[in-house]
């Protein structure tokens, strides 16, 4: 994998890290980061993935709307939904003052970015 795609890639794994750095965090861990950073780097290794089938992605966060644009493209992909919407709404609405996500939101959007990461990195071309 080269150019755009790598570099979308690099960012994602910075995100993977600074979210599964800052759950473990001892002393004042936050939660809205984890979540933040777990959702920026499955956009991130989605938008990769387009660009390297060929495909422009749009300026979106959200995760539906990049899953839509996949499935077309990537017989391999599927991924329930219902987990994408978890994790672009805990990265947008955990942003802003109204809301703040606790210890059991930011493992499960973890989690799920680590369960998306280990999917999407070989249709990537990258190991696990």
């Amino acid at each position: 994998m080269k150019g755009t795609a790598k570099e979308w890639t690099d960012k994602a794994e910075a995100d993977f890290s600074t979210a599964t750095r800052e759950l473990k965090a001892l002393e004042s861990p936050n939660f809205d980061a984890v979540c933040f950073h777990a959702q920026q780097c499955v956009e991130k290794l989605m938008k990769a993935l387009l660009i390297h089938l060929g495909a422009v992605p749009p300026r979106t966060h959200d995760l539906t709307e990049l899953d839509r644009l996949l499935a077309p493209v990537c017989a391999q992909w599927s991924w329930p939904v219902q987990e994408l919407r978890f994790l672009t709404r805990a990265a947008v609405d955990f942003r802003y003052p109204g809301e703040s996500a606790d210890r059991q939101e930011a493992t499960e959007s973890l989690d799920i970015a680590t369960r998306l990461r280990t999917k999407l990195r070989p249709l990537l071309g990258l190991s696990n």
